[in-house]
């Protein structure tokens, strides 16, 4: 398994201070001891419109003279409008997206299938556009089912232009549409019906479902999909004695089940990018804060996951107990 960062952390979205570029990302990745930078395909960082064909081969060139991969592009996408224009309107966005990925020399194009949306010009930081987050389980009503059908319309639209490209398309399991866990997103990708369409599997997003046995029964009925995943960096503290500890997730209060996540994976042979994101307000002393409280939560919660992933390697290199 490998390590990226993900640009939306240094966006200048959350915290109290500037974004930072591309450029400043990649050496921001690889000073923090990550593998690899994924990018949000957002202003101030990474619009497509803002890029030039020259901008984007000195960024591929710059990420590979510092040995730092660019592992995913990651759209903002909503193929569920009612409105027909709103939905032509994302489909020409993805196409840039597309088109960015490919001259980025990047596989991998992260979607979501209706992402809610940021407000960033009228608060100090940015705040996510109000959404029902939904039970895990929900009777479909017809309204519901049309969302579901439009998403699923639009997604196989751009894996089919992603395809053209030589590029894979990841559906993330991200409400709404999709509720919170595995089965929606799964069940979405396996009714797209696409080679080139993958699952993007984050625990965070199991929500409260967060038992040993639910992880890894998302893990294994995902096994042959999964091609990328993310971990938050919001939630991670250090104590007296130095060990890093988990916090209250902001999605549902409790602490993410990373521990038997990476194990599944590993059982499973993932050998994926695990993408670390900040995107929630900088908040210290009920104060917003700048980018330095990003650099510690996001250096936190690093050393976390890699100390996870030692502990399963090192369990797996264990010569199995014999039994008597």
């Amino acid at each position: 398994m490998k390590f990226a960062l993900l640009s939306v952390s240094y966006s200048g979205l959350f915290y109290d201070g500037p974004a930072l570029s591309i450029e400043q990302q990649i050496r921001k990745a690889r000073a923090l001891g990550f593998d690899g930078l994924a990018i949000e395909t957002r202003r101030p960082v990474a619009f497509p419109l803002d890029l030039t064909k020259a901008d984007r081969a000195r960024i591929r060139q710059f990420a590979a003279d510092e040995g730092i991969a660019l592992c995913a592009v990651e759209s903002l996408s909503n193929f569920t409008s009612r409105h027909m224009e709103e939905r032509e309107n994302n489909l020409a966005m993805m196409r840039t997206v597309l088109d960015l990925a490919s001259d980025l020399g990047v596989g991998l194009v992260k979607v979501f299938a209706a992402w809610p949306g940021l407000v960033n010009d009228e608060e100090a930081v940015a705040m996510y556009a109000t959404y029902e987050r939904g039970l895990h389980y929900k009777r479909p009503y017809p309204p519901d089912l049309r969302r579901w059908q439009r998403a699923v319309d639009g997604i196989r639209e751009v894996t089919g232009w992603a395809a053209d490209l030589g590029l894979t398309v990841v559906l993330q399991n991200h409400a709404p549409v999709t509720t919170p866990g595995y089965e929606d997103a799964l069940a979405m990708v396996r009714e797209i019906d696409r080679a080139n369409l993958r699952l993007c599997l984050d625990a965070p997003l199991f929500y409260e479902r967060q038992s040993d046995a639910y992880v890894r029964e998302a893990v294994r009925e995902c096994r042959d999909l999964i091609a990328y995943s993310h971990f938050g960096a919001w939630n991670f503290r250090e104590t007296d004695d130095g060990d890093v500890v988990q916090g209250p997730a902001p999605s549902f209060g409790g602490a993410i089940n990373y521990e038997t996540f990476i194990d599944a994976l590993h059982q499973i042979a993932y050998a994926g990018y695990l993408a670390s994101e900040y995107c929630v307000a900088a908040v210290r002393n009920h104060q917003i804060v700048g980018v330095e409280e990003v650099d510690r939560g996001t250096t936190l919660a690093l050393r976390y996951m890699k100390q996870i992933v030692a502990r399963t390697q090192s369990r797996a290199g264990r010569p199995e107990p014999v039994v008597a």
